[in-house]
């Protein structure tokens, strides 16, 4: 029965339920939000249990700092932001990475095809589908230098729009598409010759963006 109740709520009914002393509700309003929440945690830090205990650790924050959420953006996003703050902390924490500055430019030395990658979820679901590809993607994706993947994984991935992924990230949308553009681009120039060795008699059917 409480259950159903809780599922008749909207979100804004239930973070109100929540601050007037319906704690329970919580799980209900994390819920749809959980798996995004641990997969960008993941992201980060590369190891499950890492990504475990950044993503509850969020989940924590975010109960805590409930009362300060003002609906100006997606809750989705607040939470998501709250995430990736916790992971960059426990980054800087344990010395893991080198934080570069966000206003270092690409590596002059690295070759980038200047052809834009449309979509990258263009890709057939049947590729997808199949485990080496999905690797290949995670991987690659993996290897972005962080601000460009933090832009990719809030835009092409968790599909948020350009504002929303610009107030999470605290950049200008100027520069969120700048990051995007590039994160896109090494992409390609990584996946495509790849991709292209894994089905080479459907080239066009592979690499949609060339």
């Amino acid at each position: 029965m409480m259950e159903s109740q809780a599922s008749d709520r909207t979100e804004a009914e239930m973070i109100a339920g929540i601050l007037a002393g319906e704690t329970q509700l919580y799980h209900d309003l994390i819920r749809p939000h959980e798996r995004s929440v641990y997969l960008m945690a993941l992201s980060y830090m590369k190891n499950e249990a890492d990504a475990e205990d950044v993503a509850q650790e969020a989940f924590v924050r975010a109960f805590q700092k409930l009362s300060s959420f003002r609906a100006e953006s997606k809750f989705s996003t607040w939470l998501i932001s709250i995430a990736l703050n916790e992971a960059r902390s426990r980054l800087r924490r344990q010395s893991v990475i080198s934080m570069e500055s966000l206003d270092e430019p690409p590596d002059k030395n690295k070759t980038i095809s200047p052809a834009l990658l449309r979509d990258w979820r263009e890709i057939p679901s049947e590729a997808l589908e199949r485990e080496e590809v999905r690797k290949l993607i995670q991987q690659a994706v993996e290897e972005l230098p962080d601000i460009y993947r933090q832009v990719f994984l809030l835009r092409d991935v968790e599909e948020l729009n350009i504002n929303e992924t610009a107030k999470v990230l605290n950049l200008s949308i100027p520069n969120v598409k700048v990051r995007l553009h590039r994160a896109r681009m090494m992409l390609q120039k990584r996946l495509a010759p790849q991709l292209k060795r894994t089905n080479p008699s459907s080239k066009r059917r592979w690499l949609p963006w060339e």
